[in-house]
């Protein structure tokens, strides 16, 4: 799990941000999905990782390569909602994740609570702390998504969320138990004993490998993974992931020409992949369709 410095003080010049104290947008993270099937052993990433890597060698990135890029890491992935998705509906995500060392389950687990919308200000005003000591982090991002309906663009949401480490909190009871963790659910309309549940039933385990860093320049970098997110119960893989995210304390202080190489990398490694890539929804979104489709409401 890659770990992050959390900031403690207000950086960020952008007005619709001004009234947040430390979770203010740190984290740019671009994400291409891939073709479930491409991926049905370690072949799989890599051979995505050499055709990535032509792409990188066109524009002259350099790259340092993780001893240990093609050491899978493996983690269980749950998410939990109402059976009407009244969460989902309403841009909230409520995932704990559970990692994996040599098949064993480590004691401790991961809770991120997180609201996401296309819209910088709707993200900015939702209070995400929780009402319990104990959170690690707070985290804001950018996430670059590819576009709905065609390859070589790509479209900003904004995930304000925060993560917690095995807090006391049981995920499938009544709502009423998860918003006297997070308060700012009180704002959706739900009964307080509507019961939470596994959505859809279905767990997910995710392989994911660390490939290295890619340099965009001026200390521009993006740590890179490639992913593989399997449905346990169905027993089938649901979406590959390509990604790459960049840490900085202002966004508007990244080198202009860096900013737009990274976006260069971006847009023309799908060109270039065509044939890996997957339109037109999201991981999360995917777990959600898997179920009863009148409920689901959020179009990401």
């Amino acid at each position: 799990m890659v770990q992050f410095d959390s900031m403690d003080k207000h950086i960020s010049k952008n007005a619709e941000t001004e009234h947040l104290a430390s979770d203010v947008i740190h984290y740019r993270e671009y994400k291409i999905l891939l073709q479930p099937d491409r991926f049905t052993s370690k072949n799989g990433f890599l051979e995505f990782w050499g055709a990535a890597s032509k792409t990188l060698k066109k524009l002259g990135l350099k790259v340092d390569v993780d001893e240990h890029a093609f050491d899978s890491q493996v983690r269980e992935v749950l998410f939990y909602d109402t059976p009407q998705f009244d969460l989902y509906n309403h841009h909230f995500i409520l995932r704990k994740r559970t990692f994996y060392d040599q098949g064993w389950p480590r004691p401790e687990h991961e809770l991120t609570f997180k609201y996401r919308d296309p819209e910088l200000k709707n993200a900015a005003a939702v209070e995400v702390r929780p009402q319990l000591g104990g959170h690690d982090e707070v985290k804001f991002k950018e996430e670059l998504l590819l576009e709905r309906d065609r390859l070589g663009g790509m479209r900003s949401v904004y995930s304000h969320g925060c993560v917690l480490t095995s807090p006391k909190i049981e995920l499938d009871r009544g709502v009423e138990d998860i918003t006297r963790a997070f308060p700012t659910l009180k704002k959706i309309d739900i009964r307080p004993r509507t019961k939470m549940a596994l959505v859809n039933n279905v767990a997910v385990e995710e392989v994911q490998n660390t490939m290295g860093v890619i340099h965009f320049g001026h200390h521009f970098r993006g740590k890179t993974t490639i992913a593989i997110w399997r449905s346990r119960a169905l027993e089938r893989s649901l979406s590959g992931e390509f990604a790459f995210q960049c840490k900085f304390d202002r966004l508007e202080e990244v080198n202009k020409e860096s900013l737009e190489l990274s976006e260069e990398f971006y847009k023309k490694v799908q060109l270039d992949c065509a044939e890996w890539i997957k339109l037109g929804t999201t991981k999360t979104a995917m777990v959600y369709g898997l179920g009863a489709a009148e409920h689901l409401k959020n179009r990401e």
